[in-house]
């Protein structure tokens, strides 16, 4: 690594251009009897041969319905092995797969619809008190009128299919086990032609991700972004297909998406869903009876299973590796995780919806303190540098805006020229993070470009110092952010939650807490304690807690 902030990843294991399809076909040939997929609540095991059949069957299907390649077909359902099943037909198909939310409600899913001209919709009936149908009935009302396969709509114009994963839809819509049924009426080399017309640098899957500071934008990945991305992942964990990777994390993200189903699908591994959704007992229950090797999570995940009495009754000696990122780590949560877990080959993975995503990841043979207080090393293809605001790369050690260029910087913003043209500069995909290097290449992520302050002409780096202050006894829970100061410009201000509302913690307490520990200028002037944070819709805590802090302190 030279004296500048810039990396470059290896390029010992060649990059490929099959298409996702192509490169599922090439894994069910070399291990077509052996196990590809369970999912626990649906009392489901397929080998990768039956999976195959079930994706062919759905391919064929969207194609009997009349989608064609490049048309959006959204998806807006918690896990479950039809998801799985959906992602790969549209692999096959070329029509690209969008990922909603299962926690959008109405207004969310019509604007994320029509960013993208979606023209089908496929939708599970019910979870606990989310009732989709009846949510999209409400939306729609001309569906009640429609026939299936001929919706129009106000709310979303381009959209005419309406898809529910469960049986017995409703007026207007259809079923999933009927759009299988009619794949069966197409010519036997239907899907192979639509497949053979696809190209791996195609779009193949729309996200929607808030990094451009507007409202979110619809993140168009390529299959050569999303199956490289998921093969080096799968080759940082050493997946092979005896391995067996437990993913309670959501698919319409990446974590689920990318580093689950396609790292294993890379690999041969076999995926394995817990549940519909996290439940800390569900998910040590499938290791313990499933013989899981790989278990991925956030930090806040590991910590419920970690003190979930459940833990005391389950084998986990299964566990190997896994995954941990979405938020630091402290070092104690990995410590446990190596240890009450069986997990001494965790890693931390770092990146975006916009690269596809992983960017940065640590090795297995990484030590524990470098595992938490880095991201790791940049990954195979990528180049990644630090900037200063004049775009110029910083010295190492240096702290500047983290930007990424390679084969996984994402196709663009759907249709959004403009934004895209905000966060890609020539090919470099600017991240928005302020990060640092260290002499061999181990990247430190010290905040957000938005989450950092100036007091006095110092930067204060918000991450910085939560990392620290979060580990006082007294604090459960801290936000940190700057309140306006007509000397020093601002004040760095600590609202916090404490384990105990009978206890109280002042600032001069705080203080003492800090002094010896953090920079002078980076202890916080102010402390505002709370019982519970303040919640509104459309809101972000720290902003109501800002104006709130403003309020109080007169400021």
């Amino acid at each position: 690594m030279s004296h500048k902030s810039y990396v470059r990843g290896s390029t010992q294991v060649a990059l490929t251009d099959l298409t996702i399809g192509d490169y599922f076909d090439e894994i069910v040939k070399k291990h077509a009897d052996t196990s590809a997929l369970v999912s626990r609540a649906e009392s489901i095991r397929w080998t990768w041969q039956q999976l195959h059949e079930q994706v062919h069957s759905a391919a064929a299907g969207l194609l009997a319905l009349g989608l064609q390649p490049g048309d959006r077909l959204a998806i807006w359902a918690q896990n479950c092995s039809a998801w799985l099943v959906i992602q790969l037909a549209c692999a096959k198909t070329g029509i690209i797969l969008v990922n909603i939310n299962p926690s959008a409600r109405s207004a969310e899913l019509a604007d994320q619809l029509n960013a993208v001209q979606a023209k089908g919709l496929i939708f599970q009936a019910q979870f606990k008190s989310s009732h989709y149908t009846k949510m999209l009935q409400e939306l729609l009302p001309e569906v009640h009128s429609a026939t299936a396969g001929q919706l129009q709509a106000a709310a979303i114009p381009s959209l005419r299919h309406l898809i529910q994963i469960d049986d017995n839809a409703p007026a207007g819509m259809v079923d999933w086990q009927t759009v299988l049924n009619q794949g069966k009426q197409l010519p036997a080399d239907a899907v192979s032609k639509a497949q053979a017309q696809t190209q791996a640098d195609q779009a193949y899957n729309i996200q929607f991700s808030s990094a451009s500071g507007t409202q979110a934008a619809p993140v168009t990945l390529s299959h050569k972004n999303v199956l490289n991305n998921g093969y080096f992942i799968g080759m940082q964990l050493q997946l092979t297909a005896q391995d067996r990777v437990c993913i309670p994390v959501p698919l319409f993200h990446c974590f689920g998406m990318v580093m689950g189903n396609m790292a294993c699908i890379a690999h041969g591994a076999t995926m394995v869903y817990p549940d519909q959704t996290f439940d800390p007992e569900q998910v040590l229950n499938t290791v313990h009876h499933e013989g899981c090797t790989a278990l991925y999570g956030v930090p806040a995940m590991f910590v419920a299973l970690l003190d979930h009495p459940a833990l005391a009754n389950c084998d986990v000696s299964t566990l190997r590796t896994g995954i941990m990122a979405g938020a630091p780590c402290p070092i104690e949560v990995m410590k446990r995780v190596t240890t009450e877990l069986h997990m001494p080959e965790v890693v931390i993975g770092y990146g975006m919806t916009e690269s596809s995503p992983i960017s940065f990841m640590s090795s297995v043979s990484d030590p524990l303190d470098l595992r938490v207080s880095t991201v790791g090393t940049v990954q195979p293809h990528i180049e990644a540098r630090i900037i200063d605001e004049n775009n110029e790369v910083v010295p190492v050690g240096t702290v500047g805006q983290l930007c990424v260029r390679g084969y996984h910087v994402m196709k663009g913003y759907w249709q959004r020229d403009d934004l895209t043209a905000q966060v890609i500069k020539d090919g470099w995909l600017h991240t928005g993070d302020l990060a640092r290097f260290d002499e061999n290449g181990y990247c430190q992520i010290v905040g957000n470009i938005k989450d950092m302050i100036i007091r006095g002409g110092e930067n204060i780096y918000l991450a910085e110092v939560h990392a620290f202050v979060r580990q006082h006894p007294a604090i459960a829970e801290l936000v940190l952010f700057g309140v306006p100061d007509p000397r020093m410009g601002q004040e760095l201000c600590a609202a916090v939650r404490l384990h105990d509302n009978n206890q109280s913690l002042d600032a001069d307490r705080l203080r003492q807490y800090c002094s010896g520990q953090i920079a002078h200028y980076k202890i916080p002037r102010y402390v505002l304690c709370y019982e519970q944070f303040p919640v509104a819709e459309n809101q972000n805590t720290k902003d109501l807690l800002q104006a709130d802090a403003i309020q109080k302190l007169g400021l």
